[in-house]
């Protein structure tokens, strides 16, 4: 009488039993990967709706005929800045066209020159015209081209409705409403593009950058945006670093969450399968 299999032997014919781990692995890899470039083209189909493929054009404050002007910024912005080493109260107040002047005028705002133009302040929003290059859909890239992926660019013509905040040592943009001519923009985008780090670039500006660290608030106010440092106050209206990071949570939770429920499919599959081979008869032949 030949002794029965164990129940190892009885269940290595099944190619499927042996592999289940790595044909989920694998198969978790494949969703992803698919889950992943859906959204994308699916993000790029949204956006394309309320951006176009030109940009709009965004006049820069002319410098003819505007030496007084720019001599007395120059005066307020350094005498601020002298002002700011001090212990006392200080603050700056500048008016859209104070704003527009600067980023015609001085070099380290030369990347806002034809994207940004300060249209009007109020008592609680600032008002932007943008035309921001955002990344199209992603295609194979063109001769001449590096790398073998690329995209076309799109632009976002749009008026920015926004309230100025202090995030750390910068002022970020709380983003309240992004009006598009003829079009409607997604919440969703507004969440992801807000609060916009639009002073990020001037961190390690040495200039900018220290004046920026000391500011306690900013706020508007008769038609300006006014800066103010006071030591006596905490800085005031900050962006929590929950808030700056919400939107990247939002895109690693759809993604954990997908994840998640692969793998809840795949551990049920793995169970059934090791339920079976623990389960399955010997093999009572006889020799």
């Amino acid at each position: 009488m030949t002794p029965p299999k164990a129940p190892y032997e009885a269940s290595a014919r099944s190619p499927f039993a042996g592999c289940a781990i790595l044909i989920a692995a694998v198969a978790m890899m494949v969703f992803l990967i698919g889950f992943s470039i859906y959204a994308l083209f699916k993000q790029s189909g949204e956006i394309s709706k309320f951006t176009a493929e030109k940009p709009i054009l965004i006049a820069t404050s002319s410098l003819d005929g505007k030496e007084a002007s720019l001599n007395d910024l120059a005066e307020r912005l350094e005498k601020f800045r002298q002002e700011l080493t001090t212990d006392a109260e200080v603050s700056l107040a500048l008016s859209p066209d104070d704003l527009n002047l600067a980023i015609g005028a001085y070099p380290a705002f030369r990347e806002l020159k034809g994207t940004l133009q300060v249209s009007q302040i109020d008592a609680e929003k600032l008002r932007l015209l943008i035309a921001f290059p955002l990344n199209g859909a992603p295609r194979f890239a063109k001769e001449g081209e590096p790398g073998w992926t690329a995209s076309d660019i799109r632009y976002l013509n749009a008026t920015l409705v926004a309230q100025p905040k202090l995030f750390k040592s910068e002022i970020v943009l709380q983003i309240d409403a992004i009006e598009v001519p003829g079009s409607s923009v997604p919440p969703q985008f507004i969440g992801q593009m807000s609060p916009y780090r639009i002073t990020e670039r001037y961190l390690t500006d040495p200039i900018l950058g220290p004046a920026m660290a000391k500011l306690t608030r900013v706020s508007l106010g008769e038609g300006k945006l006014i800066f103010t440092r006071n030591p006596k106050e905490p800085p005031a209206g900050e962006i929590t670093n929950a808030e700056v990071d919400s939107a990247s949570r939002r895109l690693f939770t759809a993604l954990g969450l997908a994840a998640t429920l692969f793998l809840l499919f795949a551990g049920i599959v793995i169970f059934i399968s090791l339920r079976k081979k623990s389960v399955a008869p010997p093999d009572s032949s006889s020799s």
